[in-house]
């Protein structure tokens, strides 16, 4: 589900100076993808729907039975319909939400959610994968960048390799971070307060905006966070 082109078209395979890789996946695939599985979702619901019937005793048999309760071949059509325009707005949602990468010899750009935020060749250091997100980091160790990514991790590399950036692995500073618990010690003034907050606002999926402004708030506070699971791991910027 991935995109790439070279923004100038040349023959040689390496890009000239001043070309730029644009990676993006592909929207139509996504909204596609989800519209099937939505759509199987729905032909499937009847069959579930009658299976629970047949139990002794069941969860949803309320449900179930009204669902049942409508003839064929209208109740199938129904369900169908439905889990359509629910992979419909699951599809846009997801491609609202992925990320596309541009990579220039001057330049990152990554654009998601509307927006986008370039970062020059200065200010970045070093760029790895944590997990499913793309990370950038700069000079002094500062996170940059933290994004899911949804594209081909080694066509993402070579891209960025072709324009001189440095593509590490894993995290660089990995061995640097430790298990925050409250009321950790070394942390600045205020920094134990907002990761007691964030660890709330991650329990709570409506609350992952909250999660990514408290970890721009630990990062003016020098602070780079790491999550693995439902633990935080915290690491200080070089300096700091």
């Amino acid at each position: 589900m991935e995109e790439a082109r070279n923004v100038s078209m040349g023959k040689s395979s390496r890009p000239r100076p001043g070309e730029a890789t644009e990676l993006a996946e592909s929207a139509w695939v996504i909204v596609l993808f989800c519209v099937a599985c939505g759509a199987v979702a729905g032909a499937l619901l009847p069959v579930l729907a009658r299976w629970l019937l047949t139990l002794p005793w069941a969860p949803l048999e309320g449900p179930a039975e009204l669902l049942t309760s409508v003839p064929e071949p209208a109740l199938t059509l129904g369900t169908i319909a439905v889990g359509v325009l629910g992979g419909l707005l699951l599809g846009f949602t997801a491609v609202h939400e992925s990320l596309s990468v541009g990579v220039s010899g001057t330049q990152v750009t990554l654009a998601i959610r509307d927006g986008s935020r370039a970062f020059t060749r200065q200010e970045i250091s070093v760029l790895f994968r944590d997990g499913k997100q793309l990370v950038l980091l700069g000079p002094d160790g500062r996170e940059l960048a933290r994004e899911h990514c949804g594209l081909p991790w080694r066509r993402l590399a070579a891209a960025l390799a072709e324009h001189g950036y440095e593509w590490a692995e894993e995290d660089p500073y990995r061995a640097a971070f430790r298990r925050w618990v409250p009321g950790t010690p070394g942390l600045p003034p205020g920094a134990d307060a907002l990761l007691r907050a964030r660890a709330q606002a991650r329990k709570h999926e409506d609350d992952a905006k909250d999660a990514r402004e408290l970890r721009g708030e630990l990062l003016r506070l020098g602070v780079v966070v790491r999550d693995e699971e439902k633990r935080q791991y915290w690491r200080l910027v070089r300096g700091d």
